[in-house]
Protein backbone atom coordinates (compact mmCIF):
# COMPACT_ATOMS: atom_id res chain seq x y z
CA UNK A 1 0.00 0.00 0.00
CA UNK A 2 2.78 2.55 0.73
CA UNK A 3 4.29 1.89 -2.72
CA UNK A 4 0.93 2.53 -4.34
CA UNK A 5 0.60 5.81 -2.46
CA UNK A 6 4.16 6.77 -3.46
CA UNK A 7 3.25 6.24 -7.13
CA UNK A 8 0.10 8.31 -6.65
CA UNK A 9 2.14 11.03 -4.96
CA UNK A 10 4.59 11.10 -7.88
CA UNK A 11 1.98 11.24 -10.65
CA UNK A 12 -0.66 13.31 -8.83
CA UNK A 13 0.96 15.01 -5.82
CA UNK A 14 -1.82 17.51 -5.25
CA UNK A 15 -4.39 14.72 -5.11
CA UNK A 16 -2.17 12.87 -2.63
CA UNK A 17 -1.97 15.98 -0.44
CA UNK A 18 -5.76 16.29 -0.47
CA UNK A 19 -6.09 12.63 0.53
CA UNK A 20 -3.62 13.11 3.38
CA UNK A 21 -5.44 16.19 4.66
CA UNK A 22 -8.86 14.56 4.49
CA UNK A 23 -8.01 11.12 5.88
CA UNK A 24 -5.08 11.72 8.25
CA UNK A 25 -3.11 14.26 10.24
CA UNK A 26 0.14 13.46 8.44
CA UNK A 27 0.76 16.99 7.18
CA UNK A 28 -0.59 18.58 10.35
CA UNK A 29 2.07 16.96 12.49
CA UNK A 30 4.90 17.74 10.06
CA UNK A 31 4.04 21.42 9.69
CA UNK A 32 3.19 23.80 12.52
CA UNK A 33 0.99 26.14 10.48
CA UNK A 34 -1.56 25.81 7.72
CA UNK A 35 0.05 28.41 5.45
CA UNK A 36 3.21 26.45 4.57
CA UNK A 37 1.40 23.26 3.42
CA UNK A 38 -1.08 25.40 1.45
CA UNK A 39 1.72 27.24 -0.33
CA UNK A 40 3.43 23.89 -0.88
CA UNK A 41 0.20 22.54 -2.38
CA UNK A 42 0.11 25.43 -4.84
CA UNK A 43 3.79 25.78 -5.76
CA UNK A 44 5.84 22.73 -4.64
CA UNK A 45 3.63 19.69 -4.02
CA UNK A 46 6.36 17.04 -4.26
CA UNK A 47 8.61 18.96 -1.90
CA UNK A 48 5.74 19.34 0.57
CA UNK A 49 5.16 15.58 0.58
CA UNK A 50 8.88 14.79 0.79
CA UNK A 51 9.36 17.14 3.75
CA UNK A 52 6.39 15.60 5.57
CA UNK A 53 7.82 12.12 4.91
CA UNK A 54 11.24 13.20 6.20
CA UNK A 55 9.78 14.65 9.39
CA UNK A 56 7.73 11.52 10.07
CA UNK A 57 10.29 8.89 9.21
CA UNK A 58 13.49 10.51 10.50
CA UNK A 59 12.31 13.25 12.84
CA UNK A 60 14.43 15.81 11.02
CA UNK A 61 15.62 16.63 7.56
CA UNK A 62 19.20 15.41 7.37
CA UNK A 63 21.16 12.73 5.54
CA UNK A 64 19.10 10.59 3.18
CA UNK A 65 15.93 12.49 4.08
CA UNK A 66 17.59 15.74 3.00
CA UNK A 67 18.60 14.14 -0.30
CA UNK A 68 14.98 13.05 -0.91
CA UNK A 69 13.66 16.55 -0.13
CA UNK A 70 16.24 18.16 -2.45
CA UNK A 71 15.39 15.67 -5.21
CA UNK A 72 11.71 16.50 -4.80
CA UNK A 73 12.52 20.21 -4.98
CA UNK A 74 14.47 19.71 -8.19
CA UNK A 75 11.59 17.69 -9.64
CA UNK A 76 9.15 20.45 -8.71
CA UNK A 77 11.35 23.07 -10.33
CA UNK A 78 11.72 20.91 -13.42
CA UNK A 79 7.98 20.50 -13.73
CA UNK A 80 7.48 24.25 -13.46
CA UNK A 81 10.25 24.98 -15.99
CA UNK A 82 9.01 22.41 -18.48
CA UNK A 83 5.52 23.91 -18.41
CA UNK A 84 6.87 27.42 -19.00
CA UNK A 85 9.01 26.15 -21.88
CA UNK A 86 5.99 24.52 -23.52
CA UNK A 87 3.97 27.73 -23.11
CA UNK A 88 6.73 29.85 -24.69
CA UNK A 89 7.07 27.41 -27.56
CA UNK A 90 3.31 27.39 -28.13
CA UNK A 91 3.17 31.20 -28.07
CA UNK A 92 6.10 31.43 -30.51
CA UNK A 93 4.28 29.20 -32.98
CA UNK A 94 1.30 31.56 -33.12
Amino acid sequence: MPCLFALLAYFAPRFAIVLLVVFSDYLGTAYQSVLVPFLGFVFFPLTTLAYAWAKHSHGSVEGLALAVVLLALLMDLGIIGRTARKRRKRDAER
